[in-house]
């Protein structure tokens, strides 16, 4: 029971948050099934989720090194250091800002071409994310900034910024989406300002707590300046890890491109199932943010036995709550599919297939739990390596080529080599190879961390 205490203490801000977090695709998505007709909105805001979940991964190597650098500090008593880490995860951050906006204004709609969605769709997912991406630069302060708070300790942090993203990016993609209020009805263009509205206010929100001194972390005027040697220990630590969340969003774009092959119908049931699904892996994500904070502190305090066992103990809870959130979905699937259509005959083709995959998918929700909680304990010790290793094989190895293979009729082979039956069995293929790629880098996972060489790794 004491051990339990600091869990759940880190635990429940952060599954708020992350419930916040969802809602920001779930306004976006009911707004898109309810307020416009045909499947093509659906398909296109499914395109955009998957490309605004993309935009945070630009940040996935400083964001993971300030939460372990600044854990390890935290635990050691070390509270400067802690600062300077924070602060030189930001100067690190800069960089994918700018290379991300020049390559969208450059490559961008050749990009959002190879994803596969039929033209209508894919013009409607350009007109959002022209005006979503000069966010950018607030998703790089929410990212880091919650991050390095997170290392800290302090886990309402984030619960108050995405409470005001999505509080805004709600009643701002409404009202102008609507013209609520003698506001101007902008249509499909409301839907992208709302959101480009919320990030900025979080962002706000994020500047605004580090500026009271939260934790100790306000950066000093000196700390901006780039340290090499701080530099090295970020790149460490954090360049596994960021390559790792690069590669996941890229081999998940595929995977979505390989849906989005299929028609705009199985398009947008893919975007309402993936929806309907994270919500049962919100007790993964909050327990697997836990485990770093914790992992990273104390293995800063030299107790190892603590670290492994924090970890251990937010597996186990992870695991059960999100077997039990998963035979809920398996039982509602069909209400819930069509709540995001307007009611089960307002797209009817779309509600029944979107119930079938997340009825597909709910029994690969513990091995989920461990593969998202034991990466975490990983990450927040220094030992983001093997992750990234489990990580690249299961999705390039195991997910894109079954889930061609079980979803289209025919796969065409590189270089001419000619063409391969596969089975045609559509989106349902496609996630049954992601139910079996989960299961098996969950299992992987396991067995890594129980090893106990990562407590051990230089950071």
């Amino acid at each position: 029971m004491r051990a339990a205490r600091p869990l759940a203490r880190l635990v429940l801000p952060v599954l708020l948050e992350q419930v916040l977090a969802l809602s920001v695709g779930f306004v976006d998505k009911w707004l898109a099934g309810n307020l416009f007709s045909g499947a093509e909105p659906l398909a296109a805001v499914g395109l955009v989720a998957y490309c605004l979940a993309f935009m945070p991964v630009l940040f996935a190597m400083p964001a993971v090194a300030a939460t372990a650098l600044v854990a390890r500090h935290v635990g050691g008593g070390d509270l400067p250091g802690a600062r300077q880490a924070l602060t030189q995860c930001f100067v690190v951050a800069v960089v994918p800002v700018v290379v991300m906006a020049t390559a969208a204004a450059i490559w961008g709609q050749g990009l959002l071409g190879l994803l596969g969605l039929p033209p209508e769709s894919s013009l409607l997912a350009e007109r959002y994310l022209a005006i979503v991406l000069p966010a950018l630069p607030a998703m790089m302060v929410i990212a880091v900034g919650v991050a390095g708070l997170r290392g800290a300790g302090d886990m309402v942090a984030g619960l108050v910024s995405m409470s005001v993203v999505n509080v805004v990016n709600a009643g701002a993609s409404f009202a102008l989406g609507v013209g609520l209020g003698g506001l101007p009805r902008l249509g499909w263009e409301g839907l992208a300002w709302g959101t480009f509205a919320g990030y900025w206010c979080g962002a706000a929100c994020v500047v605004l707590l580090l500026a009271r001194n939260a934790r100790g972390l306000r950066p000093r005027g000196g700390d901006w300046w780039p340290l090499a040697a701080w530099q090295r220990r970020i790149a460490r630590i954090g360049l596994p890890a960021g390559v790792d969340a690069a590669a996941n969003a890229v081999c998940h774009l595929t995977f979505l491109s390989i849906v989005n092959r299929l028609g705009n119908v199985d398009a947008a049931a893919h975007a309402v199932a993936v929806t309907i699904e994270s919500l049962a892996f919100l007790p993964g994500s909050a327990f697997q943010v836990a485990a770093a904070t914790l992992a990273g502190q104390y293995l800063g305090a030299r107790d190892e036995r603590r670290a492994r066992g924090s970890v251990w103990l937010a597996a186990v809870a992870a695991a059960v709550l999100m077997g039990l959130a998963g035979a809920v979905f398996f039982r509602f699937a069909d209400p819930l599919a069509g709540w995001f259509v307007g009611g089960a005959d307002g797209q009817a083709s779309v509600a029944r297939l979107a119930a079938t995959l997340v009825r597909i998918v709910a029994f690969a929700q513990p091995p989920l739990a461990l593969l998202m909680v034991l990466s975490g304990g990983l990450r927040g010790g220094g030992a983001t390596r093997p992750p990234l290793l489990v990580n690249l094989f299961g999705l390039a190895a195991i997910r894109l080529p079954l889930a061609m293979f079980l979803a289209w009729p025919e796969i065409t082979l590189p270089a001419g080599f000619g063409t391969v039956a596969g089975c045609g069995m559509g989106a349902r293929g496609a996630w049954l190879a992601m139910a079996v790629d989960l299961t098996i880098r969950g299992l992987a996972m396991l067995v890594i961390f129980s090893r106990s060489g990562w407590t051990r790794v230089r950071v």
